[in-house]
């Protein structure tokens, strides 16, 4: 897989919290992207910690790509300084064209659409509908209460450790990248030595 072409697809949120933590944790994450030479790949949104990342990425000099439903559009939320800006006509089609687009998924804090979408690419993996990192950025202990009922969903037998073990948590950005994109690179290598 191509450095420079790497595509990592961040879901956060619409607004920028009450944390500082979450806004600098947003920002961090897209300057990591542009000075890695990798793409960012997300809602489109110039609101909330959706803005900054994606300013951030264009700031730090990396290419982002954004996919937003024309309702938004027309709500004059869709940012227009991105290199690609697809307007969508659906939810559903959005979030295919992101996962399409993406090598590997991680989700900042957010609300319930951020969840909707973690928990969507997630249960894709489970399903085996793709093979990409699915990776939890937890911003000040945000996702803990998450993640704490997550385990309770498997000791109470709905959830199985092993796809517990699919979602890749981490408090700092450095190393969550670096593991989201080792990763990516392990299941691009083994996808190409199946086709021999």
């Amino acid at each position: 897989m191509n450095d420079e072409r790497f595509s990592l697809c961040v879901y956060c949120g619409s607004r920028n919290g009450r944390d500082d933590a979450f806004r600098d944790a947003a920002h961090q994450v897209g300057t990591e992207i542009g000075k890695r030479g990798w793409q960012l790949v997300y809602g489109g949104g110039q609101v909330g910690l959706m803005g900054v990342v994606a300013d951030a990425t264009l700031a730090a000099g990396g290419t982002v790509v954004g996919v937003i439903p024309r309702v938004l559009m027309e709500r004059e939320v869709g940012h227009q300084r991105l290199q690609e800006l697809h307007v969508v006509e659906t939810m559903h089609e959005r979030k295919h064209l992101m996962a399409q687009r993406a090598h590997a998924f991680v989700a900042l804090p957010g609300g319930i659409g951020t969840l909707e979408e973690l928990y969507e690419v997630w249960t894709w993996r489970q399903l085996g509908y793709h093979d990409k990192p699915v990776a939890l950025l937890n911003v000040n202990g945000y996702y803990d209460p998450l993640l704490a009922f997550m385990h309770h969903t498997v000791d109470a037998g709905f959830l199985a450790p092993a796809q517990m073990e699919l979602l890749l948590t981490h408090d700092r950005v450095p190393a969550l990248l670096d593991r989201i994109h080792a990763l990516a690179n392990e299941s691009r290598q083994k996808a190409d030595l199946s086709r021999i």
